[in-house]
């Protein structure tokens, strides 16, 4: 039999020393570059500058709005009918509509006393007040100390029920709705919903609920978030910049002009007749939340968002907690544009306009064409213009995305210098976002993928007290922090930039070298809080 060498697997063509290979893959790569690189890349930045462009008009038209209405707009109280709660010594509490909390929890341990001894401490008559706590925890020792807090405060007179379920059918969708069909929940009319990271202040309910009082249209009140670890770490100030901007401009835009937005899962008051005539809790998404609010949008329910209203409540400070959130909330919205895109369309209840709003703006722009453009733009396409050596005008690559971004940061002035890597961040969770809206577009496995964000609570400083009494080495584990994907986008833009380096006539590199850093920052796993694994 013939000798067999390693060589007679390799093309002849590319034999030889590393110098020669390397200008063999070069003359091929010089080939095909303009007959099939270039008219590629040419027809993608052309997409991008569409989807630039569409976002830079809706942030536009959102800023627009926000100043109007802040310079303009009559206040919430004087939009609608609101008479401040007085106690009546003659009726008693009869003038007080018997109201339900829920607080659905899945293994809360750090938390759970949090939303329980907010809710159990809010102003309102004791007779008119139901307490649900929705424990679906699959941790007998967790479910045991949430069910003795419970009793601990049935025993100063609170009127709060510890319900759990045999199993966590649709989630938290399944346990909302589960928890509506009890008996002694028939004649609320209202309910108010808590995670359990989530603690109001006392006088929330008395500030919230003459506007579902006095307004029968109204369905839903939101209030806003505050979060009180926001300065814990680098990740969660770059949350806070975020939701932001989501609560200060998004949702207050919504309200004003089309008294509609999307539920926040959180932090509400839902007439309890809107969630009935919208077709109840429904777990075809991991967004139960605007699947109900769209619904009752198109019903014709209004909603109401009062910015003034604040509940505090906890971000995820790890980054594999984040990530899980991240992607619930940018496939669940994809998921149910697909699923309701044409029921929207044929809905005959609501204005055109309203449906342009919902359809365009509220779904396809904000849940879609942000995360698309983001990644795609700025992550692919940008560094393939330099291979390509395809020109993309200067307005699409800095001064629009410049405008969009300083539009993004209004809701967060304290931030301001954080900006800059704010940037690089979001377009590094970008790739996330955009891998996670084409899986609830095209419904793939992953759709449907709900993990509760993890809340570390006191945890963190309970294990640094513990640490000081009993040191003990913290276990690294890698496969829990290594992100593949963004490792490998490191490595591709880091070839990119220095092609740039060395053979473009742009200076790109310095934002694709700065980008090469957050990547690899983030698919090591080094962004937010490290907790120590004992």
């Amino acid at each position: 039999m013939a000798e067999v060498s390693p060589n007679d697997f390799i093309p002849e063509s590319f034999q030889g020393t590393p110098a020669d290979i390397a200008w063999q893959i070069g003359s091929i790569w010089r080939l095909i570059r303009e007959p099939l690189i270039v008219p590629v890349v040419q027809v993608a930045v052309y997409v991008c500058l569409v989807m630039t462009l569409m976002l830079f008009i809706e942030r536009l038209y959102m800023g627009i709005v926000i100043v109007l209405i802040k310079m303009f707009w009559k206040k919430p109280e004087q939009r609608y009918k609101w008479i401040p709660m007085h106690d009546d010594l003659e009726n008693g509490n009869a003038d007080y509509p018997l109201v339900l909390i829920q607080i659905p929890m899945f293994n809360e341990k750090e938390v759970y006393k949090i939303s329980i001894g907010a809710a159990c401490n809010l102003s309102w008559p004791s007779d008119r007040l139901v307490i649900q706590v929705l424990d679906d925890s699959t941790d007998p020792i967790v479910k045991d100390m949430v069910e003795k807090e419970c009793i601990r405060w049935a025993s100063k007179g609170i009127n709060i029920r510890y319900q759990i379920r045999e199993t966590r059918g649709g989630y938290k969708a399944g346990a909302l709705k589960e928890g509506l069909k009890r008996d002694y929940v028939k004649e609320c009319e209202f309910v108010v919903i808590f995670d359990a990271d989530f603690r109001p202040e006392p006088d929330f309910l008395r500030r919230a609920m003459p506007f579902l009082i006095h307004n029968p249209e109204i369905a839903l009140v939101q209030a806003r978030w505050r979060f009180v670890n926001s300065d814990e770490c680098l990740l969660t100030r770059m949350q806070e910049m975020s939701l932001d901007y989501h609560f200060t401009v998004e949702q207050e835009v919504g309200s004003a002009t089309h008294a509609f937005f999307g539920f926040n899962g959180t932090g509400g008051i839902w007439r309890i007749g809107a969630i009935n005539d919208a077709g109840g809790w429904k777990d075809r998404t991991t967004v139960e939340d605007m699947d109900l609010a769209v619904r009752a949008g198109l019903k014709g329910w209004k909603f109401l968002y009062l910015g003034d209203l604040q509940v505090k409540s906890e971000l995820p400070s790890t980054f594999k907690a984040f990530r899980f959130q991240q992607h619930r909330w940018s496939c669940g919205p994809a998921n149910l544009f697909r699923k309701m895109v044409m029921e929207i369309v044929r809905n005959n209840r609501v204005t055109l306009f309203k449906k342009v709003y919902v359809i365009y703006s509220f779904f396809f722009v904000r849940k879609i064409i942000a995360h698309w453009v983001t990644f795609l733009f700025f992550c692919v396409v940008l560094p393939l213009s330099i291979l390509a050596d395809v020109h993309i005008p200067t307005w699409g690559a800095i001064y629009i995305p410049c405008i969009i971004t300083t539009l993004n940061a209004v809701g967060t002035p304290r931030s301001v210098h954080l900006l800059f890597y704010w940037i690089l961040f979001e377009n590094v969770m970008a790739l996330h976002r955009t891998k996670a809206t084409f899986i609830g577009l095209f419904e793939s496995k992953r759709a449907n993928e709900w993990v509760v964000t993890e809340k570390l609570g006191d945890a963190l400083k309970n294990k640094s007290k513990d640490s000081k009494s009993a040191p003990k080495k913290p276990r690294l584990n890698l496969g829990d922090r290594i992100q593949v994907h963004e490792l490998a986008f490191a490595v591709f833009l880091f070839f990119c930039g220095c092609y740039d380096v060395l053979y473009g006539r742009r200076i790109y590199f310095i934002y694709i070298f700065l980008q090469v850093i957050t990547f690899t920052i983030a698919g090591f796993g080094y962004i937010g809080t490290i907790v120590p694994s004992s």
